[in-house]
């Protein structure tokens, strides 16, 4: 069984911490914090040993895979180390806050021959899965209209509590980057690849943050169809986000990880009315201490799996990638108001 080490102890590592005692491909056998007592809390509370400095836990020959969950923006850092050291990488979102800081990343470890993947746990929902074989098959017939909504709720106090918060270099950008990426992640991976892009963005709701809180985008995907992507993180009391994908033949929504709506013309001529899912109730899943455990579990045991087997998890570097170029492309149309087209060839924050 592989053994992992956490890097990254304050927000979402103790989630990675909690999973790992479901998977059956995988455990954790350290953490690593730059600060002393979270290291040490979370290591308390899991039994193993706790580590102030990733260089001591890359010459452990007993530690295969290096979990990143520092601040985005120092992403890259930690798993091109990791490369170098011929460890394994699952790293958190975003791979990092560029385009090309992921292609650093990607040729890292093609290099080092070992495997990258990343935490989109979404694609292994059930519901998402199901979507995802039926518009594989045409069920949807064309695809005409596909679109994804984060309706968040961020306090103040949420953006003052890091320094890295709401910070191009380290955060990468706001409502997006931070809490939307799961959303175009999976439009994407439903969709298909987009080809263009026009958006607004603007800091509506709060205070003291270089980044955006609301944030609009219409796509053209390279499929032809038409698109919207919208994130907020001023969206209170808050609600589930939201998936819509319609065709000539069907129409699928999710709502959080759920089916809200499932009509397919194949299904209601044979006299079906369309199965549905619960809805989930308004805001599920939008903190990570209410994070589902079950697809975290799906993800991180499909990627200790493919390192076995010696095969490309679901989420690769080059999948890992493609939300942060989308997202970046909305930065840049917001910044110029002009359209964007993918592949971006550069982009840099405002740093």
């Amino acid at each position: 069984m592989l053994k992992s080490a956490i890097v990254g102890c304050g927000v979402i590592g103790p989630h990675h911490a909690n999973c790992y005692k479901q998977t059956q491909e995988i455990r954790l056998a350290a953490v690593v914090d730059i600060v002393p007592e979270r290291a040490k809390k979370l290591a308390a509370a899991h039994g193993v040993p706790w580590h102030t400095d990733v260089r001591e836990v890359l010459k452990r020959k007993d530690i295969d895979v290096i979990d990143v969950c520092v601040p985005s923006g120092l992403h890259g850092r930690v798993a091109i180390a990791a490369a170098r050291a011929g460890k394994h990488c699952l790293s958190e979102k975003p791979l990092d806050v560029t385009p090309q800081r992921c292609d650093q990343i990607i040729r890292a470890f093609k290099k080092s021959g070992t495997t990258l993947g990343g935490i989109y746990q979404h694609r292994f929902a059930d519901d998402s899965g199901r979507a995802k074989a039926a518009i594989e098959a045409g069920r949807l017939g064309r695809v005409t209209l596909a679109t994804c909504s984060t309706p968040w709720w961020r306090t103040q106090e949420y953006y003052d509590s890091g320094d890295w918060r709401g910070t191009w270099k380290l955060d990468g950008g706001g409502c997006l980057m931070n809490q939307g990426i799961h959303a175009i992640d999976l439009l994407v991976w439903l969709v298909g690849p987009i080809k263009s892009i026009q958006a607004r963005t603007a800091l509506l709701g709060h205070e003291r943050i270089e980044v955006e809180d609301v944030a609009v985008a219409t796509v053209e995907f390279t499929s032809g169809a038409l698109g919207v992507i919208q994130g907020t993180t001023t969206a209170f009391p808050e609600a589930a986000v939201q998936h819509e994908i319609m065709g000539t033949d069907g129409m699928i929504y999710l709502e959080g990880d759920k089916a809200t709506l499932w009509q397919l013309r194949d299904e209601i001529e044979a006299g079906k009315t369309g199965a549905v899912s619960a809805v989930p109730a308004a805001g599920a899943a939008t903190h990570w201490s209410n994070l589902s455990s079950d697809i975290f579990v799906r993800c991180i045991d499909n990627f200790a799996r493919a390192v076995r087997e010696g095969k490309p998890p679901l989420v690769t570097g080059e999948e890992h990638k493609k939300a942060v170029e989308i997202i970046c492309a909305i930065y840049q149309s917001a910044r110029t108001g002009k359209p964007v087209k993918l592949p971006l060839k550069q982009f840099r924050p405002k740093v």
